[in-house]
C-alpha cells in the first residue's frame, strides 16, 4: 500500500527570489514524486515572478483567486479567477498581477529535468537573487 502525504501552504517556506511567494509543494523531496511536482504562487498587487521557461517542462495554471496577466513569449494572456493556462516546455513566461487584490495561483511542472538546476532558466534579473529557489529535488 502506498502512504499518503498531506503538505498545507503554511508548512513550506516560500521563496522570494522570483518575486512574490512560490512554493513547492509535492516534490520529489516532499512525497518521493517521480513524474513532475505541484505548488502555489502568491502575489500581492503590482507584483509579478520574472520571466523565465523551462527547457523540460510544461507548466499548468490555475488561478484560484485574484486575476493576472501571463506574457507568454511576449503575448499577454489574461487570467481570471477558475481559469487555466497551459505553458509548452520552452515558452518564455511572466506572470504579473497587476490588480489591487493578491492573486493564489496553483502551478504543476511536468515531466521533471534530468536534475531541478536543469529545470529553470531565468531570462531577466530577479528581485532577489540572494533567496534560494524552491526545493524541488534532494
Amino acid at each position: 500500500m502506498t502512504a499518503v502525504t498531506k503538505i498545507a501552504v503554511s508548512t513550506v517556506a516560500p521563496s522570494h527570489r522570483q518575486g512574490g511567494s512560490t512554493r513547492a509543494l509535492l516534490t520529489p523531496s516532499s512525497v518521493g514524486a517521480t513524474s513532475g511536482f505541484l505548488g502555489h504562487i502568491e502575489l500581492a498587487p503590482q507584483e509579478s515572478i520574472t520571466e523565465h521557461y523551462h527547457p523540460f517542462s510544461d507548466k499548468y495554471l490555475y488561478l484560484i483567486e485574484g486575476a493576472v496577466v501571463i506574457r507568454v513569449n511576449g503575448a499577454e494572456v489574461g487570467l481570471e479567477r477558475d481559469e487555466a493556462l497551459f505553458v509548452t516546455r520552452g515558452q518564455r513566461h511572466r506572470i504579473e498581477n497587476r490588480g489591487n487584490v493578491p492573486a493564489r495561483l496553483v502551478f504543476q511542472i511536468a515531466p521533471l529535468a534530468p536534475r531541478p538546476e536543469l529545470g529553470h532558466v531565468d531570462t531577466e534579473p530577479v528581485p532577489d537573487p540572494q533567496s534560494a529557489p524552491p526545493k524541488v529535488g534532494g
